[in-house]
Formats: C-alpha cells, structure tokens, sequence
C-alpha cells in the first residue's frame, strides 16, 4: 500500500474540490494513484448527483457565448441563491455555455454529451458541480441563434438572458433591443404575430366590458371603439407597439425605423420560470439535508 501524503490529498482536492477525508479514502482505494482517485470520486459524484436529482433546483444562472452571430444562452439551475453565486459554479456556467458554442448542439441532449475545454463531458462536469457544491445542479434550457443578420446576446444581472436578431441597424441597436425585451417581455415581435385567437377573445372581453347604451351604437362606430381597444392592446403585448426602454417618447417600431433596422426575432430566458418552488421550513431543510 503506498503512503498517503498530506500533498498527495492537498492536489487531489484542488483538483476536484472534494472534501479532505473524501480525497484521503480515495487515494487509499486507489493505492495512492491520483488519477485513478479522481476518476473514483467522479464516480462517486455521479451517485451522489442521482441522489439529488429529484429536488426542486429553481436558482441558478443564464450563462452566454457569443461569436459575431452564433450566440448561446444556457440556463443552469441551483437550489440556492448562495450556489448561484458560487465562483464555482460561475465557472461551470461560462464552460457550458462555451460548450454550447462551440459544439452547435441544438438542445440540452445533445450538450450533454459535448466536450468542455477541461475535456470533460458537460454532464461529467455537471455530476463533478454536484458533488462539490452539494445541491442538485440541472442544465435545463438552450437557446441559440446562428445567423448573418446582426446579433446580440444580453444577460441581466445573471437572471435574465436575450438573444436578438435584426436586419440593417447596428450592434447597438441589437443590444438596445435586447435590454429592452429582458425589461419589458413582450410575449410577440409585431402585430401580425399576434394569434388571431387572442384577438378574437380580447374583442369578446372588451364587448362584455362595455355598457348597454355603447353596445346600442351603430355598427361601424361600435367596431371603431373596438378597433381602437385591441389595439391598444396588441400594442401592449408585442415589442414593435411598446415604448422603447431606452427612449419612452417612441415606440421600439419607430426607434427601428429611425435606425434602419428590423427585429427578426428575439428569445429570452429567466431563471426559473416556470418552475414551481418548494417552500419548506428550516429544520425541515435540515432534516432531509441529514438524509441525503
């Protein structure tokens, strides 16, 4: 049996972030082999991560890559604010997000499988998150964009990422729209994507809305006062009707105009939409903390 040397545990655990006691036994499994150590606790890892696989992760981060106009957002989900926050878990966010990139995978499947700068897999990576960190760590949602149009990636404050792509205008122009879809989320680009369901049902609503004597009024005025509701609101749930963030006095529709552009398309992700949170009291935390 070969001796087990305090820098022996020392390297193992900078390089894999175990624990002290976690790199001793392996090293000890290992006959002091320091490959065959890490390769043990990544092992390990792996059956810790299944272990946590099945608690609520609703944290996290959107990470994102960009390259002219291939761009990437991931979003990666902790069970914690305090693991979202973590330096290591930044840097595993980057990686994927990088990995994402540069491999063109189209969906979280096929990222699993794609190769970090470290060599690693992402999912090796992300068991390896697990058994560091300590809590379920899941890459959850991919979206990309891979065009010659202009194209811009923008994440807010670790939270929310957008991607957008115009035709003509500038890069600017691209970012600009982008903060403002992260800020204001419109659920459509323009007014012709607006389902003609949804506008069918908004008439219905604002008819049932009006008083008797208004309904009594002749028809073409009646489809005026109508008109003019919906759009307003159509206004209100596209991106080209609503006043532009970064200048309120016009419309995101008359700022592309003003700078030659036209947005094509634009994707956001926020952390954790969707999910539903599972509120639990603190010695319930960690009791089943106990368990695990």
């Amino acid at each position: 049996m070969a001796e087990i040397t305090a820098s022996m545990v020392k390297e193992l655990r900078e390089r894999t972030g175990a624990g002290m006691m976690e790199c001793k036994k392996a090293l000890t499994e290992n006959n002091g082999d320091i490959d065959a150590a890490a390769e043990w606790l990544r092992k390990s890892g792996l059956a810790k991560a299944d272990k946590k696989a099945d608690r609520v992760a609703a944290e996290g981060r959107i990470a994102m890559a960009q390259d002219g106009g291939k761009a990437v957002l991931v979003e990666v989900n902790s069970e914690t604010d305090f693991v979202a926050k973590d330096a290591n878990f930044l840097a595993f966010t980057d990686a994927v997000a990088q990995a994402a990139l540069a491999s063109g995978a189209a969906d979280v499947e096929a990222l699993k499988s794609a190769k970090l700068a470290s060599g690693e897999t992402v999912e090796e990576a992300r068991a390896a998150a697990v058994a560091k960190l300590g809590e379920n760590i899941q890459i959850r949602r991919l979206a990309r964009v891979d065009s010659a149009n202009i194209v811009a990636a923008y994440v807010h404050g670790g939270k929310i990422g957008v991607l957008t792509e115009i035709k003509g205008g500038s890069a600017d122009f691209a970012r600009g729209v982008a903060m403002h879809v992260a800020a204001m989320n419109p659920p459509y680009n323009k007014a012709a994507d607006v389902p003609v369901e949804f506008v069918e049902k908004e008439k219905e609503i604002e008819l049932a809305k009006m008083s008797e004597k208004d309904k009594s009024k002749p028809a073409d005025i009646l489809e005026k006062i109508i008109g003019g509701k919906i759009a307003k609101i159509v206004n209100e749930v596209t991106l080209y009707g609503q006043p532009y963030v970064l200048n309120t006095d016009q419309s995101v529709e008359a700022a592309a105009k003003a700078a030659g552009a036209d947005v094509v398309r634009f994707q956001r992700l926020a952390v954790g939409e969707g999910i539903e949170k599972v509120k639990e009291d603190y010695a319930a935390e960690v009791a089943k903390a106990m368990q695990v």
